[in-house]
């Protein structure tokens, strides 16, 4: 694979061509509103519920007609509302700064300067894609991952402002082309299908239904029983299953100039750009039903990251599996181009930890070279995690009452990341002092070499 080279040189500003689409009048600092169809999408989920409930009580005649009219005003109320959020959103870039003024009763007016941005990500639910729409969301600089949005704009639109406010956070012209990217890996649907199948959540759910069939043809009368207790936990794991399937649904990495770009989605599609800089760590995961077939996972953590809520809820799916199930080849070359040059030679913990970690002793490893850790543990799967040093901001020492009598230690590097976490698990006393007392320096080491790069391979 190729290194990739820096951005491209800015260039003259070019005459603004006509037609140039939605949001012209917004960079020139004029004020824009968002879609107006905004107000549906953001009603979604409640308002279909509604409607389908009311189609269901037509047809069946179940409903009274105050019944639907409660509903039928429920869905006015919503859409009133969206309404009324549609008409008192407006933005612009004015200065350098996108500016975004809503709230009818109580105003807020913020601000994201172009050059704090980091990425911006382009999101669209399955309503706003049957009606042409996008969400973009910016991923702006700072510890705590704030970001703003714009929801909703057409998706011509849409795209057409992410090249241009990026471009002009670049210091470039705002019509220069977005920076030609190069596909890595792109997910195959029906191995994704068979490896959710042979999960352990899914081969859980697969016992329990052949359970209650095997029930159901012994006793009938206790079937029911059996699948009322167990449809909470029977709704959980599917839904959990279906997230995945629905977020990692062909995904898509490609390398480009700005960083990684990932895409994926079946009916919540999102793409994500992962700038350089902001990776905190790699996991590879080998599950024990996948390593028959020679698969594995790749998970990335990045600095930052929200995770919680319904809007990040779709960027965490796509950013946290950088590669859902593919083979060790893909994987080492993935990890190649995201952290070159990681240690390969792995040091096993003293005998003694297999009396305190008999399941886990087998695949205890770490290994350390001047810009990279890497940890290997694991039980009935395999986790390694690679940590950039110098990404590291603590590194903590801990002994168990177990292993306090036998004289092991744990030595864990922490980094800004939320997901992931290198651990040199149950090592000889001795050594892990040593690391406590060497990786500092190391780490410091590590930042000293990554901040005075001028030439070579670009890092994440």
């Amino acid at each position: 694979m190729t290194s990739i080279g820096d951005n491209p040189p800015a260039r003259p500003p070019a005459p603004t061509p006509p037609n140039a689409g939605a949001g012209t009048s917004a960079l020139a600092g004029g004020w824009e509103r968002l879609h107006p169809l905004s107000a549906v999408v953001r009603a979604g989920r409640g308002t279909l519920a509604l409607l389908v409930v009311m189609a269901v009580s037509a047809v069946s005649r179940n409903g009274s007609g105050t019944q639907d009219l409660v509903r039928l005003g429920l869905v006015a109320v919503v859409l009133l509302v969206g309404l009324v959020s549609w008409l008192v959103t407006r933005w612009r870039v004015s200065d350098g700064v996108l500016q975004v003024d809503t709230g009818l009763l109580r105003r807020s007016s913020l601000r994201y300067p172009l050059t704090q941005i980091q990425a911006i990500d382009v999101v669209r639910p399955g309503l706003a894609r049957v009606l042409g729409m996008a969400e973009l969301r910016l991923r702006m600089a700072g510890a705590k991952g704030s970001s703003g949005r714009l929801a909703y704009l057409s998706s011509v639109s849409a795209e057409q402002l992410r090249a241009r406010l990026l471009a002009m956070a670049h210091g470039l012209d705002e019509h220069e082309p977005a920076p030609p990217e190069r596909p890595l890996y792109q997910v195959d649907p029906k191995r994704l299908i068979a490896s959710l199948l042979i999960s352990g959540p899914a081969m859980a759910l697969e016992l329990a239904i052949v359970v209650l069939v095997l029930v159901a043809l012994i006793k009938p009368g206790a079937a029911g029983a059996v699948l009322a207790s167990g449809a909470t936990a029977f709704l959980g794991v599917s839904s959990a299953l279906w997230q995945r399937f629905n977020g990692e649904y062909r995904l898509v990495v490609a390398e480009a100039p700005d960083g990684l770009r990932v895409r994926a989605g079946l009916i919540e599609t999102s793409a994500e750009t992962i700038p350089r800089g902001r990776v905190q760590a790699l996991r590879l995961v080998q599950p024990l039903t996948w390593r028959p077939f020679g698969w594995c996972r790749i998970e990335v953590d990045l600095a930052g990251r929200a995770t919680g809520g319904r809007r990040n809820r779709a960027a965490k799916r796509a950013g946290r599996a950088l590669l859902p199930v593919g083979t060790l080849a893909q994987a080492q070359a993935l990890i190649e181009r995201v952290m070159p040059d990681v240690p390969t030679e792995r040091r096993r913990p003293p005998a003694r930890a297999r009396w305190k970690a008999p399941l886990r002793f087998r695949h205890l490893s770490y290994g350390l070279n001047d810009r990279y850790a890497v940890t290997v543990s694991g039980r009935l799967r395999v986790v390694t995690d690679w940590v950039p040093l110098g990404k590291v901001q603590s590194v903590r020492r801990t002994e168990g009452p177990l292993q306090r009598r036998i004289g092991l230690a744990s030595v864990h590097l922490d980094t800004a990341g939320r997901m992931i976490f290198a651990v040199a698990r149950d090592r000889d006393r001795s050594e892990a002092d040593g690391l406590l007392a060497s990786l500092p320096g190391a780490c410091r080491a590590a930042r000293a070499g990554e901040t005075g790069i001028g030439t070579g391979r670009r890092r994440f």
